[in-house]
């Protein structure tokens, strides 16, 4: 080893974005690495940077997210700092990360996996079939709107944002009578009292890398990288690299609705597969299976087959 690791007078410094959940995801990267080099806490600096996307989201609350921007308005300051030294790694929620990261950069640490499905948020009922014609439904991701509209094509659907506790108020309020959030941010944050049902992945297949927490680093940061092998899981790095794959070969972004979820068995992966037309009028699925070593592969293989049964404007917004 020709580098030193961190101390309380030179800490290693850990990029987030500032809300609830990000912090927990940099506190749970944070214990992990302390864990694995028996190193006191202060060790490492949690550093908070405010992102383009944070501020637009708050200026911008009743607008979707693809009319504010794409993915990377939540990632660029935070890559930026780390560029230009700022911060040693940075912490991110993969679900919301683009699938190529800026030149210097590379992200392939990921920690244990979350449960990846959905939660159906309500106070009067307890799933989508519950819901009574006509209903009100607040989300602000496409994929659910998208699903919902095609199972569902009589809900209302409202754009919905914010934390946990305002979405709440917002349906004790009477604005929706329910919404969605991922089981992998309640579980992470403990939060008590939400009625919350979570939704099999036959009925609503969650975003690609849901649950899954990625730590990014400089490429030419060799402590950074030796650290990080250290509390990098390799069974969540299979499944996402499928999964990501798949979005790659797709040109995902928050205007297109997609879904996957990759699952291990023995030396198989299996890639479930789901793309729908924005407005929920149509919808393809599908699935593959092949070796582990095979994940990207599989992706590609499978986006492909999907886009050979849809017409070229299938993304197309309506």
């Amino acid at each position: 080893m020709t580098y030193a690791l961190p101390t309380p007078d030179a800490p290693l410094n850990i990029g987030t974005r500032g809300s609830p959940l990000a912090l927990a995801q940099a506190h749970e990267t944070r214990r992990r690495l302390m864990d694995a080099f028996d190193l006191p806490e202060a060790a490492f600096e949690i550093v908070v940077i405010h992102t383009t996307g944070d501020d637009r989201a708050m200026i911008d609350a009743d607008r979707a997210l693809k009319e504010i921007g794409n993915k990377g308005l939540f990632t660029k300051e935070i890559e930026e700092a780390m560029l230009d030294g700022r911060i040693d790694i940075a912490v991110h929620s993969m679900k919301d990360m683009p699938v190529e990261q800026p030149e210097g950069l590379l992200l392939e640490c990921y920690l244990p996996r979350e449960d990846t499905r959905d939660a159906f948020v309500s106070i009067n009922y307890r799933s989508i079939a519950d819901l009574p014609e006509g209903a009100v439904v607040g989300t602000s991701s496409l994929r659910r709107k998208a699903q919902l509209l095609n199972t569902r094509p009589d809900l209302d659907i409202v754009e919905f944002r914010g934390n946990v506790q305002t979405r709440l108020r917002k349906l004790e309020e009477g604005v929706a009578e329910a919404t969605f959030l991922a089981m992998a941010g309640l579980n992470r944050l403990a939060i008590e009292g939400v009625p919350k049902t979570a939704i099999p992945t036959d009925v609503m297949l969650n975003a690609v890398a849901q649950g899954a927490i990625g730590i990014e680093r400089r490429a030419d940061d060799a402590r950074a990288k030796d650290m990080l092998d250290a509390i990098h899981d390799a069974e969540t790095g299979q499944r996402l690299a499928a999964e990501r794959s798949f979005l790659g070969a797709l040109d995902g972004s928050c205007e297109t609705p997609i879904a996957a979820l990759a699952t291990l068995e023995g030396d198989t992966l299996t890639l479930r597969g789901e793309i729908l037309r924005t407005d929920g009028s149509e919808s393809e699925a599908g699935e593959i299976s092949g070796q582990i070593a095979d994940g990207k592969k599989l992706g590609r293989e499978l986006a492909q087959q999907l886009l050979s049964r849809v017409d070229d404007d299938f993304f197309d917004w309506k």
